[in-house]
């Protein structure tokens, strides 16, 4: 189901390229955009992990520094028969976590220095054995190929703002210039607002049911439960510089300092979750 839902996404942003091609560059613009967008859903599918790890600037989490947060991986892969993911560590001081890649053969649990630095062991098991719960249900495919459609969609409505502005697309009579800006503009302001949308879509179930089946993972939920306290209290605080394309990914909003973005977060409210895992 989940690689349905992809396919969908790729065909969506593909017919959103083509259209602000021509909007731009008529029927040549139109056709240089469908091969960026061959080009760009490649890349999404086969390289959007990577490039996410790469935005925050995440390496391999050395397994002689850290033993203990290779055995909790190791003891959750084991006992959930599931391959064991790789773990990245990612240089910031703001406690967070995110897991990405198309499959489980393939997947990345990656964690912030601050959350090592912040959770005793039973909280951080809660947290990874969560994070590998998206990958258990294959959520990161789908999590990760948005992040890099809604920052593709983000770029498309600045080309579209600057072209607009500067009146850089393909129209001849002073109609269909002006009818083309208008077009322009409304992608600039429209296009963002779909990315939220798109985020919203797939990311608030898919995160109780992460937290559901972490809690069976760790064989208790209390740990989870304490841990997203924790990390909420923490966000709230310290605000994560993170892209909001890919605020989804993480266990806890990174933006939630922010008020504009809280009104549109990407995760269900954190005391609901911590109520849901006590109860079980």
């Amino acid at each position: 189901m989940n690689y349905m839902k992809t396919a969908i996404l790729l065909v969506a942003l593909a017919v959103l390229l083509i259209w602000v091609g021509g909007l731009i560059g008529g029927p040549r613009g139109a056709m240089i955009a469908f091969i960026f967008a061959l080009v760009l859903n490649f890349g999404s599918f086969w390289f959007s992990d990577r490039i996410v790890l790469a935005m925050y600037k995440a390496r391999e989490l050395p397994e002689s520094r850290f033993p203990e947060t290779y055995q909790i991986v190791e003891e959750l892969a084991t006992d959930a028969n599931m391959p064991r993911p790789k773990v990245y560590l990612a240089p910031n001081d703001t406690p967070n976590a995110f897991a990405t890649g198309r499959d489980p053969e393939h997947a990345v649990v990656c964690v912030t220095r601050g959350i090592l630095d912040m959770l005793n062991r039973e909280e951080l098991k809660g947290v990874i054995a969560h994070e590998m719960a998206h990958i258990k249900n294959r959520d990161t495919l789908i999590m990760t190929v948005t992040a890099t459609l809604a920052s593709a969609i983000m770029m498309l409505a600045y080309m579209a703002r600057w072209t607009a502005i500067f009146g850089g697309f393909g129209g001849r009579g002073s109609r269909n210039r002006s009818g083309g800006i208008i077009g322009l503009l409304a992608i600039s302001i429209l296009a963002p607002l779909a990315a939220i949308l798109i985020q919203l879509a797939i990311s608030r179930s898919r995160e109780y049911g992460a937290d559901d089946r972490g809690a069976h993972m760790a064989g208790s939920g209390e740990g989870l439960a304490t841990a997203l306290g924790k990390l909420h209290a923490a966000s709230s605080r310290y605000r994560m510089n993170a892209s909001p394309q890919t605020a989804h990914l993480f266990i806890v909003n990174p933006l939630s300092g922010n008020f504009i973005a809280g009104l549109f977060s990407t995760h269900p409210p954190v005391d609901k979750r911590v109520e849901r895992l006590k109860a079980l």
